[in-house]
This record gives structure tokens, sequence and C-alpha cells, in this order.
């Protein structure tokens, strides 16, 4: 009787301590997969979701700087990329020459469905 009380000690210490944090964890498993489930359902389902880029006029064009300009200018180097995104210093600021320029107050965004 004494071995009998020994095993079922055992046998409830084996279950308390591995059993009930194991389906604890099991619990929680399902439970993050269920709401990445629903996560993912309704990430595809947001229209509003927009990367905004904003159209380059080409300030060498607007301000009709001279061939020996456009050489020196970086922005005239990356025609793809507005230029006042290539004129910004090493902090990631604006130029006070961009900021009042007529370019970049009449730059139109252009929306791109993600």
């Amino acid at each position: 009787m004494e071995n009998l009380n020994a095993i079922m000690s055992v046998t409830l210490g084996v279950i308390l301590r591995l059993a009930i944090p194991i389906a604890i964890t099991l619990l929680a498993v399902i439970g993050l997969k269920r709401l990445d489930q629903y996560w993912q359902a309704h990430a595809g389902s947001n229209p509003t979701l927009a990367i905004v880029k904003p159209k380059n006029t080409g300030c060498w064009d607007v301000k009709h700087c001279s061939a020996e300009d456009k050489a020196k200018c970086n922005a005239y180097a990356h025609p793809e990329t507005p230029c006042w995104q290539v004129k910004r210093n090493k902090q990631g600021q604006l130029s006070e020459a961009c900021v009042g320029c007529q370019v970049f107050h009449a730059a139109v965004p252009v929306t791109i469905q993600l």
C-alpha cells in the first residue's frame, strides 16, 4: 500500500510539473495561430493602404538650368527621385532652397495601391 501511495505521489507530481505547463503552452500556441489567421484574413481587406510617391517634375526644366548646371546637379543625375529628396542634407532635412521652391510646392503625389 505504501508503494502504491508513493507511485501515485510521483505520478501526480509529474502531472503537475510537466503535463499542466505543456497543456497551457499548447493552448497558447493554438490561440496565437488563430490570432495570426485573423490578422492575415483582415490584412488583405484594407483598401486604404497605399504608398504615396510624389511625381517628379524636374526642377532643372522649370528653372531652365544650363547644361553646365545640370552636369553638376545631383538631382539631374537621379531623375527617378524627386529633386528635393536628392538634395536633403545629412540629417535628412530639406534645404531652404527646396522648401521655398515652386517645384516642391507644385508636386502632385501619385498613389500606388499595394
